[in-house]
C-alpha cells in the first residue's frame, strides 16, 4: 500500500481520537495527536507549554484576528521578521510544517489540528470527520471524566467552540462541520466505534491499496 495519511476531525466526545488510535494500530502506522506539539516544540525551540496553550484554540478572539485578514498557512515560518515567533499564527505554522513533513515521509493518522486543510493539495489523504449526537457524547464524556451531565455538556460546548473557531480561522473561513471538507463522515454513535475503525480499514486497504 502506498503512503497514505488519514486526517481525523472530530466533535468532542465522539471518540475520534480513539478511532484514530485503533485504526493506526490495525494498519501498523503511527497516530499523531498531541505528539505534534512536542515535535513542533523541538523543531522551533519554543516551549511546549506555549503550544499547549494554543492546542486547537485561539488565545485571542476570532474577531480580533479577523481584523488582520485571512490567515495563510503556506509558510512554515512567520511571514515577516517582525512577527512574534510565539504568536498563535507562528506556532500554527511550525505545527503545519511538522504535519507536512510527516505526510511526506510516512503513512500515518493525524488527529485534529486542521490537518485536512494543511494537506489539501495532497492526493494521498483520506479526510475523515467523526461525529455523534449530543446525548451520546455527553454520556461518553461523563463516563470518561467522571463528571456530571451539566459539566459534561458545558465542556463539550466549550471544546467544540474552540475547535470550530480554530478551524475557521486557520482554514481561511471554512465551516468545521461542512461535509464538503471531508472524504467521509461517520456517526460513531449509530455505527459504533469498532465498526468505524473496521470500515475505514477496509476502505483504506481496498481503495488506496489499488493505487500503490
Amino acid at each position: 500500500m502506498k503512503n497514505i495519511v488519514i486526517t481525523i476531525a472530530r466533535s468532542f466526545g465522539s471518540g475520534g481520537k480513539e478511532i484514530g488510535l485503533e485504526l493506526a494500530n490495525r494498519l501498523g502506522i503511527s497516530c499523531y495527536d498531541r505528539e505534534i506539539l512536542k515535535m513542533a516544540s523541538e523543531f522551533s525551540g519554543i516551549s511546549e507549554t506555549l503550544y499547549r496553550e494554543t492546542d486547537e484554540k485561539l488565545r485571542i478572539s476570532l474577531m480580533r484576528k479577523r481584523m488582520h485578514g485571512i490567515f495563510n498557512p503556506e509558510s512554515a515560518i512567520p511571514s515577516s521578521p517582525f512577527e512574534d515567533f510565539t504568536s498563535d499564527d507562528a506556532l500554527f505554522r511550525f505545527q503545519a510544517s511538522i504535519i507536512r513533513d510527516l505526510a511526506n515521509s510516512e503513512s500515518c493518522v493525524i488527529v485534529g489540528r486542521c490537518a485536512d486543510k494543511i494537506l489539501a493539495r495532497k492526493n494521498n489523504v483520506l479526510k475523515v470527520y467523526i461525529r455523534a449526537p449530543i446525548e451520546q457524547r455527553t454520556a461518553a464524556v461523563m463516563h470518561r471524566l467522571h463528571i456530571g451531565e451539566n459539566e459534561a455538556r458545558a465542556l463539550i460546548a466549550k471544546t467544540d467552540r474552540y475547535r470550530r473557531d480554530y478551524y475557521k480561522y486557520y482554514s481561511g473561513g471554512s465551516d468545521w462541520t461542512d461535509p464538503d471538507n471531508y472524504s467521509m463522515i461517520l456517526n460513531s454513535a449509530l455505527m459504533g466505534r469498532d465498526a468505524c475503525v473496521a470500515l475505514l480499514e477496509i476502505y483504506i486497504r481496498d481503495i488506496f491499496g489499488k493505487r500503490s
